[in-house]
């Protein structure tokens, strides 16, 4: 028996499939027989006795479904080859491509004045219906889905078209507005930040869109990441105790390899202490928000951001209160773009060029689970359960969270097109549909509390200065900014990671009003190691219009996290941190391409010649990155002791050193301590005087 194709037929239609085989496929001479599954082909060899002819070997051509979509494989039956196999199996492929083409189904118009969410979505996605109108806040929160989709569409398709609303000098501000240090679009990652920068003595406004404290993703962080938040003394260890809903015993990373050869199936990679605390998001983010009032700092939620006018000395905000209608106004030294991957500043700022690629996720916090089923101490950090699915590698994510409850996640790395720009809608009736294969379980027994999914971003930098993130008086943070090519870690995680590098930072330039963009742009959560790692991302995408050998991202995977779960489990937590070195990359890349020669032809063909190219680029800046690291690694530990020469007389030098400073850090990855000794120095500096 010997196999003579695989593929992935991308339809969810099983009964079509079946049907078109076994009744209009026309297969060349020989004898068709039904099965329930396919059909079987046998080809005769004529004697001289003529027919009855003998049997000479057979073809098995089977079909079955899972991951909502249908796929196909030939055997052969019998050790002798069939005249010709290759060119039936050929035939069949483009006959099914013809029949089968990838299918990338627009978002639907809908009139919410005519009707509720869930009757005008029902008859597309019947399933992401069915189990919305289980959750307590159900029809505003798939009501949010089709609207952030629906954004992401426009802006996706419309690159070169952005919607001005940063202008420069014009109307001047009402001087009755209020006036703040500090204005912060986005109450989710801004928070965080705003509330750090109102406990340093900075007068603070925070703009959230929705309700305030409402997320819509869960938060999953490890103590040693977290306790940035605790040296920056925005949390006590009490306070951060009490916002942990879960610690996990240990985490497992396990793709798919069913249909791997034996030398790319891959051990499950244990990582314990990667993503291991499970945060209750509403009490971190209630939390933040009332440190930030208690330091003077103030929060205007259901209020949507219209435009700001950067002027010489202030930035004016127009704002449209939700609730009423009611235009409001306010001014401040400087604007903070905190609004994640719908930002239409950051569209504007990056001009026609889109996000490189996204992650299209969706999950739910459940709770009902059979504990045969699932030990709430386990998380699935990564995993698959099969193969490419209409165009997609489809990944879970699941932790235990409060109580009984679980958060599960299901994304995918996609590549931005404007015809494919990536769907939740989708993806949530995927979600629905699979999780049982997942694991197993009754869906109408389990109990739904509140979705979770969101569109995160990923920028292919091939340089510190490859993507704007400010303008006068305007700086983006979080994936506003979308300085990382996320792989495990978000916008949060990257947040945290470096917040002591963004507000030693920003205090720095408030300080000695450096705000033009020329200084902002320094202020920049930037690594040349995870920039480098874009390329691994791009592995796991498959291009629009492409048909891949469905097990080729699951080959990939296996192959890197194999041999991962082969070094010692520092490598692992070093690497999926995003903390790992130049060596270390180099070592575990030479080390996948031996263990699997393919690996990097299959990169090329998925990420083409010109973005191998751009890859280099990113190499080179990341080797450059090393080598300063080598030459200047003493320059962290000296700045400390020049800082009351430099700061004052040369405050323009000082924040560019700096900035260099962690850009050091970023590519050696020297010591936590040594970081956190210039952020000291520079936060517990008193403020000097401001102007409004």
């Amino acid at each position: 028996m010997k196999e003579i194709l695989y593929i992935e037929i991308p339809t969810p239609e099983i009964e079509a499939v079946r049907h078109w085989l076994q009744e209009d496929w026309q297969a060349p001479a020989g004898t068709k027989t039904l099965t329930p599954t396919g059909i079987r082909w046998q080809s005769f060899q004529e004697t001289s006795a003529q027919p009855p002819a003998i049997p000479e070997t057979e073809l098995s051509i089977f079909t079955w479904t899972v991951q909502r979509t249908t796929y196909l494989k030939i055997f052969r039956w019998g050790s002798t080859p069939i005249p010709n196999e290759s060119k039936i199996a050929q035939q069949l492929l483009a006959d099914i491509r013809e029949k089968f083409p990838p299918q990338y189904p627009e978002l639907p118009p809908i009139d919410l004045s005519q009707q509720s969410i869930f009757s005008a979505l029902a008859p597309y996605y019947p399933e992401t219906v069915r189990f919305f109108q289980k959750m307590p806040k159900g029809e505003y929160d798939l009501s949010r889905v089709y609207w952030w989709e629906k954004r992401w569409r426009d802006s996706t398709r419309n690159p070169q078209k952005p919607k001005q609303v940063i202008f420069e000098q014009s109307t001047p501000p009402n001087p009755a507005s209020p006036t703040y240090d500090l204005i912060y679009i986005g109450g989710a990652l801004g928070v965080i930040h705003a509330a750090v920068m109102a406990q340093l003595g900075y007068r603070v406004l925070l703009i959230e869109r929705l309700p305030f404290g409402r997320m819509n993703r869960e938060w999953n962080i490890s103590r040693g990441e977290f306790q940035s938040l605790l040296d920056l003394g925005l949390f006590t260890q009490e306070e951060f105790e009490s916002v942990i809903a879960r610690e996990y015993i240990d985490g497992f990373n396990k793709f798919f390899d069913g249909n791997n050869p034996p030398h790319l199936k891959a051990k499950i990679l244990h990582t314990p202490t990667v993503l291991n605390i499970a945060l209750n998001s509403d009490k971190l983010l209630q939390l933040c928000g009332e440190k930030l009032r208690q330091a003077g700092g103030e929060i205007w939620d259901e209020t949507e951001f219209i435009r700001a006018d950067v002027g010489e000395e202030r930035v004016t905000v127009q704002l449209v209160e939700l609730t009423t209608g009611t235009a409001k106004q306010a001014s401040g030294r400087l604007l903070v773009d905190a609004m994640g991957t719908a930002s239409p500043i950051a569209w504007q700022l990056n001009g026609g060029r889109t996000f490189d690629s996204v992650c299209p996720t969706v999950g739910a916090v459940v709770s009902g689970f059979d504990a045969e089923v699932w030990d709430a101490d386990y998380g699935d950090v990564l995993n698959s359960h099969g193969d490419i699915s209409r165009g997609r590698q489809l990944i879970w994510e699941l932790f235990p969270g409060e109580g009984e409850d679980l958060t599960i996640y299901l994304f995918h790395y996609h590549q931005v097109h404007p015809q494919n720009p990536g769907s939740l809608l989708e993806m949530y009736e995927d979600f629905f549909t699979i999780l049982p294969e997942y694991r197993r379980c009754d869906l109408e027994k389990l109990e739904w509390k509140k979705p979770t999914f969101g569109y995160i971003p990923g920028h292919f930098s091939v340089g510190s200065r490859d993507r704007a993130i400010a303008f006068n008086r305007l700086v983006a943070i979080g994936d506003a900014a979308s300085l990382q090519s996320p792989l495990v870690f978000t916008g949060f995680g990257s947040l945290v990671r470096n917040l002591s590098r963004l507000t030693t930072l920003l205090k720095t330039a408030l300080e000695h009003d450096l705000l033009s963009a020329e200084h902002l742009n320094s202020i920049r959560a930037y690594q040349s190691n995870i920039a480098v790692t874009w390329l691994f991302s791009k592995g796991m995408m498959v291009p629009t219009g492409v048909s891949l050998p469905p097990e080729r991202v699951n080959a990939m995977l296996n192959t890197f996290f194999g041999l991962l779960a082969l070094e010692p489990p520092e490598v692992a937590d070093t690497f999926i941190k995003d903390k790992f070195s130049w060596l270390t990359f180099n070592r575990l890349a030479l080390k996948a391409a031996a263990m699997n020669p393919r690996l990097i032809p299959w990169i090329w063909e998925q990420a083409g010649t010109p973005d191998m190219l751009r890859w280099l680029g990113s190499y080179f800046h990341f080797t450059l990155g090393a080598i300063l690291g080598f030459l200047f690694g003493w320059l962290p530990r000296v700045l400390p002791q020049l800082q009351p020469f430099l700061e004052n007389r040369y405050p323009s030098l000082w924040l560019r050193l700096l900035s260099f400073s962690y850009t050091l850090n970023a590519g050696m990855r020297q010591s936590y301590r040594d970081r956190v000794q210039i952020d000291r120095q520079g936060l517990k500096q008193p403020m000097k005087s401001r102007t409004s």
